[in-house]
């Protein structure tokens, strides 16, 4: 199980951006991004894997880009074009190349109206 760390969640005006960084203790097959809204279920936003595939939830697709830097492990979530809807808890999730998921510990992105 890899551990992992996130970082740039924070408060940001309606229309603003925001980026989401997440650095695993090693090697994965795929990482991704993950939001919990108060009263909600946790939703995959973005993931991409090893050969840099990627997929996005429908709600962000054309605002959201998730990038990986292989090279430190390291996966980004450029957010763009934020909502208020988009106010969350972000986790970071990867997949390790023995197959165990890990989990970060979140980070809280606010929008404002």
């Amino acid at each position: 199980q890899v551990q992992l760390m996130e970082s740039g969640g924070g408060l940001v005006q309606a229309g603003g951006s925001l980026r989401l960084s997440c650095t695993a203790s090693g090697s994965t097959s795929a990482m991704g991004w993950y939001r919990q809204a108060p009263g909600k279920q946790r939703e995959l936003i973005a993931r991409i894997n090893r050969a840099g595939s990627t997929n996005y939830a429908d709600s962000v697709k054309g605002r959201f880009t998730i990038s990986r830097d292989g090279a430190v492990n390291t996966i980004y979530l450029q957010m763009n074009s934020l909502k208020p809807e988009d106010t969350a808890v972000y986790y970071c999730n990867a997949l390790a190349l023995n197959g165990m998921d890990s989990w970060g510990k979140g980070t809280l992105v606010t929008v404002s109206f």
